[in-house]
């Protein structure tokens, strides 16, 4: 019995060294210069990529928005299903260590000759039983639990990447009526100009090509105004798939009630690793490759031999050749142990592709560790120009003389001639829908960047 014992033990210990008892080990380093610069580490500020989402888009319009998108949007509720399948199959997992139990009565009535009909019956309850010696089942039991971990993160990357969404469209909504409200009032002023034009082309104080001009430029603008509508449609529709809804007009703010740029408060970007430990799309590229890792292993289990305890017991009346009545109580317990000889290669080639997946799936997440990092790295830049550009744009709207925004000819200088008057009006539109635009800019920037950083995440 002692022989038997010590036996086993070297029998654990070098299926141990073989790989099918090893536990995966998450990535704790990553690459040098993986976001292009270094990163501030000192920074006892909570990180942007952890802040809850309410507390960054505090716009109640806003927040109403992403609350329906979180319950209506489809793609979000086909990720929260896949969770749910998951979950089934990792309690699948977690039952398979228990033995299966069966009830299979079986009954017959057969007669010889015209004799007297016999109705043997037997009513036993079979159980069965797979003693996880060799890691099979705790290798499937890790494989689940790796799968369900991975749904529960594409669900978050689903969760994040909606959120992000619904907020970048709805300050381009912003950003658009604000630039269709500045058009409208640029219409109406330059349709002034044009009448004040014509009045002093009659009087002999101007000719014909200055009412030209200042019409044509009228006529740009109503242009403008038209494309500016088409556009507040076509975000408004793409806003309403994001929320699962129909076409519909989309509530919100009249231009100027809210500040277009987005205020965040005071964050640091994190260190490296929380960086990319807060990316669910980062944390389920490595999830695919913990499970990569246990089908490996569950590939090398099958190598070994698999042992079952089996056993039935109930009633019958089937005594050998007699029937006996009433029936009596029987059980019966059998062991096997069934070791792979000869499997026509099927075992070498089921751990050769386990193993070549493995190898895909460590590609796939180094990939991806590449990707976070320049995704990273592009935001911080987007974010730290956008704010240099809005800063910058705030002069030439500020430079435009306050003589030039109105038509009236007795606010005008009496050396300006209507070529520098229009000129000088088209540089006050440009200089204001740009201003919407880069604030939009920096707005969008901000977003990305706490997109980057896997944001999202309830309060």
């Amino acid at each position: 019995m002692k022989k038997q014992i010590v036996l086993l033990m070297t029998a654990g210990l070098t299926l141990s060294s073989c790989g099918i008892y090893t536990k995966y080990h998450p990535t704790t380093d990553v690459a040098e210069g993986i976001y292009g610069e270094e990163v501030n580490t000192d920074s006892q500020d909570p990180s942007l990529g952890t802040l809850p989402w309410r507390e960054l888009f505090t716009d109640p319009t806003l927040q109403a928005l992403i609350e329906k998108g979180l319950q209506n949007n489809t793609d979000l509720q086909s990720a929260g299903l896949r969770v749910k399948e998951c979950e089934a199959a990792m309690l699948s997992a977690k039952l398979a260590y228990l033995p299966s139990f069966a009830l299979t009565p079986q009954g017959t009535v057969s007669s010889f000759d015209k004799m007297k009909a016999t109705q043997p019956y037997q009513l036993p309850v079979s159980a069965s039983w797979e003693v996880d010696i060799f890691g099979r089942i705790r290798n499937a039991k890790r494989q689940a639990k790796a799968q369900l971990e991975q749904s529960r993160d594409y669900r978050q990357a689903v969760q994040t990447q909606l959120i992000a969404g619904i907020a970048n469209t709805y300050y381009t909504l912003l950003m658009l009526d604000e630039q269709l409200h500045i058009s409208q009032q640029t219409e109406q002023t330059w349709a002034e100009s044009v009448r004040s034009t014509r009045a002093l082309m009659q009087a002999g104080m101007a000719n014909e090509a200055a009412v030209s001009q200042m019409e044509a430029a009228h006529s740009a603008v109503c242009a403008s105004v038209l494309s500016l509508k088409e556009q507040i449609n076509q975000v408004e529709n793409s806003l309403s798939l994001l929320l699962a809804e129909v076409p519909h007009r989309i509530e919100r703010p009249a231009p100027g009630t809210v500040e277009l740029a987005l205020q965040a408060p005071t964050l640091s970007v994190g260190v490296p690793m929380q960086m990319l430990a807060n990316r669910p799309d980062v944390r389920a590229a490595e999830r695919s490759l913990e499970m990569a890792f246990y089908g490996t292993n569950a590939a090398r289990s099958s190598f070994y031999p698999s042992i079952t305890l089996s056993g039935a017991a109930g009633w019958t009346n089937s005594a050998g050749s007699m029937i006996i009545n009433p029936g009596k109580f029987v059980a019966s317990a059998v062991g096997s142990l069934t070791q792979p000889l000869f499997a026509q290669g099927k075992l070498i080639a089921q751990y050769k592709i386990a193993k070549a997946r493995q190898e895909e799936a460590s590609l796939a997440f180094t990939q991806s560790l590449l990707n976070a990092g320049a995704e990273v790295n592009e935001a911080l830049v987007a974010d730290q120009n956008a704010q240099g550009k809005t800063e910058r744009c705030a002069s030439p709207v500020a430079s435009v003389p306050t003589a030039y925004r109105s038509p009236a000819r007795r606010q005008r200088p009496r050396t300006t001639t209507y070529l520098e008057v229009l000129t000088a009006q088209q540089s006050l539109l440009n200089a204001q829908l740009t201003q919407a635009a880069n604030r939009l800019t920096q707005t969008q920037s901000l977003i990305n960047l706490y997109s980057a950083l896997g944001g999202g995440q309830e309060g």
